[in-house]
């Protein structure tokens, strides 16, 4: 059974930090691409961060260039999201998918099979 499981969100205070984790089960994590995605209330799912686990590569949308930074444990088979310098417009439900890694570094949703439940982002004073 495919299931991608977040872990880590929660309330931070704006300049603090947080790591999401994203643990895989059912299916060989270097096969896949694995991307981040958030959705903050009353807007559209958007792309944050990628990380293609056969090689390394990653991706980033500019909003989080800087701060963000996605690594993966294939051992583990849980990819990381270590968020820096948080600011109240990160504030979002966070959430992993899962694509075949031929379709390359791409934030299209409609690529992403896998889905998990997400985690509560929450960044305020």
């Amino acid at each position: 059974q495919v299931q991608l499981v977040e872990s880590g969100g929660g309330l931070v205070q704006p300049g603090g930090s947080l790591r999401l984790s994203c643990t895989a089960s059912g299916f060989r994590l270097d096969y896949y691409t694995i991307g981040w995605f958030r959705q903050a209330p009353g807007k559209e799912r958007e792309g944050v961060s990628i990380i293609r686990n056969s090689d390394g590569h990653t991706y980033y949308a500019d909003s989080v260039k800087g701060r963000f930074a996605i690594s993966s444990d294939n051992v583990k088979k849980t990819v990381y999201l270590e968020m820096n310098s948080l600011n109240p417009e990160d504030t979002a439900i966070y959430y992993c998918a899962a694509a075949p890694r031929r379709y390359g570094l791409a934030f299209t949703i409609a690529l992403y099979d896998y889905w998990g439940q997400g985690t509560q982002v929450i960044v305020s004073s």
